[in-house]
């Protein structure tokens, strides 16, 4: 295919001159993108694989959910918009559904591909707008910020800087150990880089780390390049008919729930950023949602929690990625990143402690939005926010963020700014919660 042709192909598929963009651009875009969120082939891998799931499969899995549902989101809603599983759902596959409940991997992810199918539901059924609409935005708020706070304690634990204390349930760790200092200093470089605008300060800080690491002796080097691992260890390893129980549609509710608000957010801020949204509407929006619906249960039948669309993807909106070429490119480069396996290996727990840590910190901003100068608002936002680290659970800070939003506005004479279908979550959260385990 001659320069003229492939540059002929790419205009018809993408629209560039429409956009106001050029291959250059688009591909300069998609590089930016990627650098900001490449972090994930590591951290996903390294959370899903305490559950007892294979670490390569998981790493094959991640790289591939990734690839094929950025490569939908630009081929078919042509959107400059990246996915990847999402961080906050994979801490909840991990450690509340299969830790914490004692649920087996393979039934979390039944209920990871049951959460994409309800996705897809509400997609092709337009039933998106209602539930976005319904759920006030002090909840919104504070659910992003209560997976923020649960990340947060979720790092500080791995890096070693909190443990378990039987007189004060959690207290400082030894701040001695090379490895908590490795895993402050890797957090301090993503900050400063950050404010500096430099692309790709979160996986520059944990290669760093895991380089004093294994100069430090603490770690083992593994190599950089290698065939690519089989899936085979986690592929089509799903348990879908376990999930079908009271106790565990609860599970497939949280993960659709964020995921929902997740993308939906991300979709608007990035198409914002780029100047795509159209009278305050985004075109094409049926196929976004599907293009992240599709990945989820994709990624699910390969090995890994939910997929969800990237708020990084600004960056690339920010250097004039317009369209999605940038979103094929990042897929081709999460392609590329088969054949890193040992590489990612090689990266302790304690050196992604740095990026859980800052994604954290973006997510716990939520909490700046709530009405703070409204208690029937601002009570049960920080209540849902702080029972999610103090429980070591999503699942029930939404819980208790629904069921405190209902009773507070029925009991403050305020029961008409409830919907509807707050009143049905919240009941069945209420259910759930009286007749179910409670712990969870």
């Amino acid at each position: 295919m001659t320069e003229q042709a492939s540059n002929g192909l790419l205009e018809r598929l993408f629209r560039l001159e429409e956009n106001g963009t050029n291959i250059r651009t688009e591909v300069l875009a998609g590089f930016t993108i990627f650098l900001t969120m490449a972090y994930i082939v590591v951290v996903n891998p390294a959370i899903l694989s305490l559950t007892g799931m294979d670490f390569k499969a998981v790493f094959v899995a991640t790289c591939l959910a990734a690839a094929l549902g950025t490569a939908i989101m630009g081929l078919v809603a042509n959107y400059p918009i990246a996915l990847a599983p999402g961080m906050g759902l994979n801490a909840y596959f991990t450690f509340t559904v299969v830790k914490g409940m004692g649920v087996p991997w393979e039934t979390a992810l039944g209920a990871v591909f049951l959460s994409g199918i309800l996705f897809v539901c509400v997609s092709l059924f337009k039933v998106r707008e209602l539930l976005i609409n319904a759920i006030p935005d002090s909840l919104k708020f504070s659910i992003s910020a209560g997976v923020g706070m649960f990340l947060g304690l979720v790092a500080l634990k791995n890096a070693g800087i909190v443990v378990a204390n039987p007189a004060t349930y959690i207290s400082l760790g030894n701040l001695h150990d090379p490895r908590a200092l490795i895993a402050i200093l890797g957090f301090f470089l993503v900050v400063v880089m950050e404010y500096r605008r430099w692309n790709g300060s979160i996986i520059i800080a944990i290669l760093a780390c895991t380089a004093l690491s294994i100069g430090l002796g603490l770690s083992e080097f593994k190599g950089v390049f290698a065939p690519v691992p089989s899936m085979e260890p986690t592929l089509m390893k799903l348990d879908i008919s376990s999930v079908m129980s009271a106790a565990l549609l609860g599970v497939v509710f949280v993960f659709f729930f964020v995921d929902l608000f997740d993308t939906t957010g991300t979709l608007v801020a990035v198409a914002h950023r780029a100047g795509l949204s159209k009278n305050g509407k985004l075109p094409r929006l049926k196929r976004a949602l599907m293009a992240d619906s599709t990945a989820i249960i994709a990624g699910a039948a390969m090995g890994t929690s939910s997929t969800v669309a990237y708020i990084e993807s600004a960056a690339g909106a920010a250097v004039g990625g317009r369209t999605g070429l940038t979103a094929c490119t990042v897929a081709v480069l999460f392609a590329a990143c088969l054949w890193f396996s040992p590489l990612a290996e090689s990266v302790p727990a304690y050196a992604t402690a740095p990026a859980l840590l800052y994604v954290a910190v973006l997510m716990t901003r939520g909490l700046a939005e709530v009405e703070w100068r409204d208690m029937t608002e601002a009570a049960p936002a920080v209540i849902a926010a702080l029972t999610m680290p103090f429980t070591y659970s999503i699942a029930t800070g939404i819980a208790f963020g629904f069921i405190s939003y209902a009773v507070i506005k029925l009991m403050s004479g305020h029961a008409r700014q409830v919907k509807p279908a707050v009143w049905v979550i919240a009941t069945l959260w209420a259910l759930k919660l009286a007749f179910l385990d409670s712990a969870h």
